[in-house]
């Protein structure tokens, strides 16, 4: 965590200092990393104010608190973070849950490889080996740059745009087929 100190008309001791990162260090535990902090402390006629700006990697949090006391001003300011902090990692965590839940009955679907033999023979078919793919929501640009990084000569994804799963495959032509769905 990077803190940058600003004062105006505030002699930033090293007690601020300590009392900064130690209250910041409670919502620092519900926020990704990296993360920048500006802390900008100011005397205006009677009051002392404290105005925390924190910059992570899924947005911005800001609170600006005023007191007779600075100390306690900072104190009120960190509280007010650690609270925005708290609710943006449940509203994040939250969306990822719905997420998941949306696709859970559609993530795994099985692929079936018949042996050459047992239809080569005119018997009926048995199922060789089977596999369960996670399907994950992608533009057909990603698809393309996974079909490339995978050994297997297909994905099977969702696509982000029509929300239908699509088969992207490699052609013996060294092209690329797309297998989707008719509306």
């Amino acid at each position: 965590m990077n803190i940058e100190y600003v004062g105006r008309h505030v002699d930033l001791t090293d007690r601020i200092r300590s009392l900064t990162e130690e209250r910041l260090a409670k919502a620092a535990r519900f926020l990704v990393e990296p993360v920048e902090v500006q802390l900008t402390l100011e005397n205006e006629r009677h009051l002392r104010v404290a105005e925390l700006h924190v910059t992570h990697r899924h947005g911005v949090l800001h609170a600006r608190e005023e007191n007779n006391d600075l100390f306690e001003a900072i104190q009120n300011a960190s509280d007010a973070i650690e609270k925005q902090a708290r609710r943006a990692r449940k509203r994040s965590v939250d969306v990822r849950r719905r997420a998941n839940r949306q696709v859970a009955a559609e993530r795994h679907w099985p692929i079936e490889v018949l042996a050459r033999e047992s239809v080569d023979a005119g018997g009926a078919p048995r199922v060789i080996r089977s596999t369960r793919l996670e399907i994950k929501p992608m533009t057909l640009e990603e698809a393309a740059s996974a079909l490339e990084a995978s050994r297997r000569g297909f994905v099977v994804f969702r696509d982000a745009e029509t929300e239908q799963i699509n088969v992207l495959y490699r052609r013996k032509d060294e092209n690329y087929g797309l297998i989707s769905p008719e509306l």
